[in-house]
């Protein structure tokens, strides 16, 4: 399980692109702001899917996705939340190589004490001038290689 596809923010919208670059996957994450089900449903027909709930993802079906959530993913241990600001423990203290996190549509990647810090940007409804994106972690070469792709 090397090949790991990001989302974020989909906001019920799932473009036919975010598909197309997720293909290939090992698995998915998805860092909330799902929007609806069916978002998971098309994801889980692509690869395994870890996804946790969003702040705007309410009603009964989102009751059932974890606020975080822990993927073992080939070498790294990852760990999902939606808001990198409710962050409530040191990643390395607690064994995480990677965090991964959504809310800010902003793609962004940083390292901080040794743990990989990625948000895969917002792949749902363009909001402002921030780009549309997904991401790409591949874990099988060292350095871990992160691709950011623009999907419109």
């Amino acid at each position: 399980m090397h090949r790991i596809g990001l989302i974020s923010d989909t906001h019920g919208l799932l473009r036919p692109e975010a598909l197309d670059a997720l293909a290939g996957s090992d698995l998915i994450i998805h860092a909330g702001d799902v929007g609806k089900p069916e978002i998971l449903d098309a994801l889980k027909a692509v690869a395994p899917v870890v996804a946790v709930r969003g702040n705007v993802d309410t009603g009964a079906w989102a009751s059932a996705l974890p606020a975080t959530a822990v993927a073992e993913a080939g070498p790294a241990l990852i760990y999902v939340l939606h808001d990198l600001n409710e962050l409530d423990l040191d990643p390395a203290a607690a064994g995480f190589h990677v965090v991964v996190s959504g809310h800010s549509h902003h793609p962004a990647r940083s390292e901080r004490a040794g743990v990989l810090f990625l948000n895969p940007g917002s792949a749902g409804p363009r909001r402002f001038t921030l780009p549309v994106t997904i991401a790409r972690l591949d874990l099988a070469r060292t350095p871990w290689q992160v691709e950011f792709i623009p999907l419109a």
